[in-house]
């Protein structure tokens, strides 16, 4: 089979993306918060571009009453002044999404916002469920009729109906969650509470943060430092916090597993979050400039310069460049009014859609050995372009090395890396993808080294090894609705 009907049978896109991020905030001294959330979700807009939206509540008005807005696009094409005028309140939750489960519309925008006889839910999900289908019909044999083809909305009936039985919401969303399989980080917005949840294995981040007399609770560190918040901590995996006035700070743990169960998605580390935050302790940046060194130790070659790939590439290159001694330059010119999705063009000219977001530096690569780092190879089309690119600008060789290990398995939490049968690596040695990326030499990241370039704490390998901390569902449903 030669390089052009290997990519007749793979998708366009090449690259990973993550489900979504999610932003909640409450001002116990009730300044309105929308604006506050749009600036959060802008600095959280790598983890999700295709919608967003906020909901906002007033805590001292009439109870129930939520006002919201959501759109296809970037965070500053949905949002104007006017819109973020009309949403007042003093607690609201915030979202950017990228659909990895339920199609790409206006409908499956989050919040979800939710009037049932207990009064109103906003709800933010970042992750993916492993048993939604089956809680759906469950939920639709029982008369339930369903505004969008998403998951999450799955996770806010659960609560709306567990919460006619119980005397809190946080102890209707405790129950809601025992019932729940998957991936999901949870920010929810209740008359008077805001409430975080985080799955027991801790597969997507989640921290709490302070401003004067205002909480946040948020996917990522870097929309705290955005908004010039202080960290108070993460929430922990399988825990529950409950924040308002009365109690600050409220926490339940009893979803809790031992440590060494939990498995975080290592791709936070390695490609989704941005460099600036600090996940469970441990800096992003850190994390990649470590996995750059690794790659040095392990897979050595001799060269003139060390390039990444931007963005994610870029630190892993510098830690390459640390290790080895050979120096670290820039080779890519990245257009920053792309980002990481726009119209693609057709197959017949997949090359320009590297080209627009990409341009080589010719200066900086003209009769030299290169050493390229990107994070991960998917399908293998936006590597073997960058390679080609390289090499006609002038590369006498181009060392390609991964800061990950080689996607074997499809992903069920969250990550839209796809059935086995796309995945360049499935069933190839790695000479056999050397040779189609066109690339001089070719290096992964040890499996081995992803324990220690997150300090040793629990992870997800399943797409590298097949092992999943959970198993997976029998049916892939990924994408069922997307018709």
């Amino acid at each position: 089979m030669n390089k052009n009907q290997i990519y007749e049978q793979m998708e366009f896109s090449d690259e990973l993306h993550e489900e979504c991020g999610v932003f909640g905030m409450y001002d116990f001294d009730g300044n309105d918060v929308a604006s506050s959330i749009y600036y959060g979700l802008f600095a959280l807009q790598h983890r999700g571009q295709e919608s967003c939206g906020i909901a906002v509540s007033d805590t001292n008005g009439p109870k129930g009453k939520v006002l919201s807005y959501k759109d296809m696009g970037l965070v500053n094409e949905a949002f104007t002044p006017e819109i973020l005028s009309r949403l007042k309140g003093d607690i609201g939750v915030g979202h950017v999404r990228y659909s990895t489960a339920g199609a790409s519309t206006r409908e499956n925008a989050q919040p979800l916002v939710l009037n049932y006889v207990k009064g109103t839910l906003g709800l933010a999900h970042n992750g993916n469920l492993i048993n939604a289908l089956e809680l759906r019909e469950e939920l639709e044999y029982d008369g339930a009729i369903f505004q969008t083809t998403i998951d999450s909305e799955v996770i806010a009936y659960h609560i709306a109906r567990e919460r006619v039985r119980s005397s809190t919401v946080e102890e209707a969303v405790g129950r809601a969650c025992r019932k729940i399989k998957g991936a999901y980080s949870l920010v929810i917005m209740s008359p008077r509470k805001l409430i975080g949840v985080r799955d027991p294995y801790g597969f997507k981040p989640l921290c709490i943060g302070k401003r004067d007399n205002a909480y946040f609770i948020v996917s990522e560190t870097c929309a705290l430092d955005t908004l010039g918040a202080e960290f108070v901590r993460d929430v922990e995996p399988g825990e529950i916090v409950t924040i308002s006035p009365e109690n600050g700070i409220q926490s339940d743990r009893s979803m809790c597993i031992p440590k060494e169960q939990q498995a975080r998605c290592v791709f936070e580390y390695i490609y989704f979050a941005r460099p600036d935050t600090i996940m469970d302790g441990m800096s992003v940046y850190h994390s990649r400039i470590m996995a750059g060194k690794f790659l040095a130790m392990d897979s050595p070659v001799e060269a003139d310069l060390v390039v990444g790939v931007p963005e994610s590439g870029n630190a892993a290159a510098l830690g390459y460049s640390m290790q080895s001694g050979i120096p670290y330059g820039t080779a890519f010119i990245k257009n920053s009014y792309v980002g990481r999705t726009f119209i693609k063009p057709k197959q017949s000219s997949r090359e320009s859609s590297v080209r627009v977001k990409l341009n080589v530096l010719k200066e900086a690569v003209c009769g030299k050995r290169v050493i390229m780092i990107d994070d991960s190879i998917v399908r293998g089309t936006t590597c073997d372009r960058i390679v080609s690119m390289l090499k006609e600008a002038g590369a006498t060789e181009v060392h390609v090395r991964i800061s990950s290990p080689p996607f074997l398995w499809p992903c069920y939490f969250g990550t839209d890396i796809p059935e086995r049968e796309q995945l360049l690596a499935y069933n190839r040695s790695i000479e056999d993808i050397r040779k189609i990326i066109g690339a001089d030499t070719l290096g992964y990241l040890g499996i081995d080294r992803l324990s220690e370039i997150v300090g040793g704490r629990g992870i997800c390998t399943g797409c590298f090894t097949g092992s999943y901390p959970m198993e997976p569902p029998k049916e892939d449903i990924r994408g069922e609705y997307t018709k």
